[in-house]
């Protein structure tokens, strides 16, 4: 295959399909946390191993540096009704634009026009403000001066969870990271999850240093790529923070020839979108709207913990990226089906690692 048809390949929506049980899709959280299995891949050798996530440590070594993504999860989906008919609506929050302005999704869609009143109790309510596409809507909130909106929040709102879970969260605290800190996504960055707070403590008597970045992981992370041809696809925008601190850190290890071990595909983006083109990581606050996908030179990342991914979707499209191979991908996941791996959100773990840059 010459190098035309392998970039066609890459750009087409279907080459990154594959298929999965509905069964194998997890429905529940793991207890403990770090008891989740882990599909160890090694990429020089392409060589499986399947371990359990506390085996993590086996994987690390002295000097590693692991980044993770400290973004807190909002109880960001709200159930309301129009002032006008008292439908029933659904509005998932997205994006802050200011003190009282959201992106949000709003279900359905179809019955909320420009100017459409959504109340949710005596204290708080919003307003249709921009129409979008997909049942995107711009609101403003109008609450109760009594409270801040993130208190009114905590009393209406629950955790946006994928649409593929399908049970009840019994415990909110299992769609968060055990270190997330800063209130602002619409869904959790699932890979941290396995983290409990002695295994982060046995990591850093390993030598390991952990650092910390920030995304805001929006709910267009879970939006299809509808478009046959990727390069189509319009990608969502997440706000990121690397400070210089974490900045002046990543570069230094990176020049001792220290891995950079990123825990889950939001680290990566941030990452990946600091990078300036001498190749170093810059300190900064602003949003990304980065796609990685076949084939792309990662400059930052050595190393990768991350969740399995929906087929056809832009993560396993940046995990395709990773590996260097989307047919080695894609055979990691038919074997991952094949041994009984828990997928998606609260799923089992990857750790892609000796990858050759």
């Amino acid at each position: 295959m010459d190098k035309t048809e392998i970039s066609e390949k890459n750009l087409l929506r279907k080459t990154y399909h594959y298929d999965l049980p509905p069964e194998l899709i997890a429905q529940t959280p793991i207890e403990p946390r770090d008891h989740s299995r882990l599909l160890c891949y090694d990429c020089d050798k392409d060589k499986i191993t399947n371990k359990h996530f506390y085996d993590i440590l086996d994987y690390l070594q002295k000097g590693d540096v692991l980044v993770i993504n400290n973004t807190k999860v909002l109880p960001a989906r709200l159930f309301g009704y129009k002032a006008t008919t008292g439908a029933k609506i659904e509005i998932l929050l997205q994006k802050r634009i200011d003190l009282k302005q959201w992106e949000v999704i709003c279900k359905p869609a179809k019955r909320l026009d420009k100017g459409t009143e959504v109340v949710f109790n005596e204290n708080i309510k919003c307003q249709v403000i921009e129409k979008g596409e997909y049942g995107s809507c711009k609101v403003c909130f109008d609450f109760s001066p009594q409270k801040t909106f993130e208190e009114h929040l905590m009393e209406i709102g629950t955790m946006p969870l994928p649409p593929y879970i399908k049970e009840k969260l019994k415990d909110k605290n299992r769609y968060q990271t055990v270190y997330a800190k800063f209130d602002g996504s619409s869904a959790a960055p699932t890979a941290g999850l396995h983290f409990t707070p002695q295994l982060l403590e046995k990591i850093r008597q390993k030598g390991v240093e952990i650092l910390e970045v920030l995304l805001h992981v929006g709910l267009g992370t879970f939006r299809p790529v509808k478009e046959d041809n990727i390069q189509n696809h319009d990608m969502h925008s997440e706000y990121f923070e690397i400070s210089s601190e974490v900045a002046d850190k990543i570069n230094r290890a990176k020049e001792e020839g220290r891995r950079i071990i990123a825990v889950g595909t939001t680290s990566v983006r941030v990452l990946e979108s600091g990078v300036n083109d001498e190749g170093k990581l810059v300190p900064q606050k602003r949003e990304t709207k980065i796609f990685i996908y076949p084939p792309y030179k990662f400059k930052i990342v050595d190393a990768l913990i991350t969740n399995f991914h929906l087929p056809e979707s832009t993560l396993i499209m940046l995990i395709c990226a990773f590996v260097g191979d989307i047919d080695k991908t894609l055979a990691i996941y038919k074997q991952a089906v094949k041994e009984k791996y828990r997928f998606f959100s609260f799923g089992d773990a990857m750790f892609l690692y000796d990858k050759k840059l």
